[in-house]
């Protein structure tokens, strides 16, 4: 099954959008072939520009402490696995802490003046190349491990984010409740009635050719599938669709 999700609101919207940064980084950082390393600094640099605009810190934190709150007052309801809760409990207060105690995200590459420069003309066409940066090109040819141990160093400081932030999608996720629904001629309609979710995650055959393009508020939940023709465009799928649907909310 192939998963889609989509956030109902610019917060996790931006979560999904840093999750996904980092998920690009861990992968292009860890081999050795340099270009794969000019894509995770492209990407590391793209993860501060979203910090610095969106200030995920400061929301990433928040979250936290609403999680923390809403899960203590549940200690003495019954039927609670008390360990569990406990356990989950440290885990908020662990990441919440190495966060809340690391200031700004990623301050020290701010303050380091070779990635500075860099962040200035990677991202602009042709502008990191041996003839406008020569400094990048001799740290490009160093032997991997090299490589490999700067990427290392730079992404240290960042990882506290990328564990707050995973813990908060995953008691998202896991908070949603999957259902299999039928899109009939390619179209799922659903009336909420003033109810609003946080994330709505879509699973689908991929032998089914399809992709979900979904929209909702507080009234309806829509998911219209599509296909795809020759030149990619997109064309609306006219059969029955089985698929499942998970509505997440905390």
């Amino acid at each position: 099954m192939i998963l889609y999700e989509y956030p109902c609101n610019e917060r996790v919207r931006t979560l999904l959008r840093v999750e996904y940064l980092f998920d690009r980084l861990f992968y292009f950082a860890r081999g050795e072939d340099a270009h794969h390393h000019q894509i995770a600094m492209i990407t590391l640099f793209d993860l501060l520009d979203v910090c610095e605009r969106a200030d995920v810190r400061t929301a990433v934190l928040q979250d936290l402490d609403r999680h923390r709150t809403a899960l203590a007052a549940l200690r003495e309801h019954p039927g609670v696995d008390r360990p569990t809760l406990d356990s989950l409990l440290d885990e908020i207060q662990s990441v919440s802490g190495a966060l809340a105690g690391q200031g700004r995200i990623g301050q020290c590459l701010r303050d380091n003046e070779w990635l500075a420069s860099l962040r200035g003309r990677i991202t602009v066409p042709g502008g990191s190349s041996p003839i406008d940066l020569p400094s990048y090109y001799a740290w490009q040819i160093k032997p991997p491990e090299a490589r490999v141990r700067d990427l290392h160093g730079w992404i240290e400081p960042i990882l506290p984010l990328h564990r707050a932030m995973a813990l908060i999608l995953q008691l998202l996720r896991d908070a949603g409740d999957a259902r299999d629904q039928l899109a009939g001629q390619g179209a799922y309609q659903e009336m909420l009635g003033g109810k609003t979710f946080q994330l709505l995650r879509v699973w689908v055959d991929p032998q089914q050719g399809v992709f979900p393009e979904i929209s909702a508020n507080k009234y309806v939940i829509w998911v219209r599938f599509s296909m795809q023709d020759n030149v990619m465009k997109p064309q609306p799928a006219s059969r029955d669709i089985a698929f499942r649907l998970a509505r997440c909310n905390i």
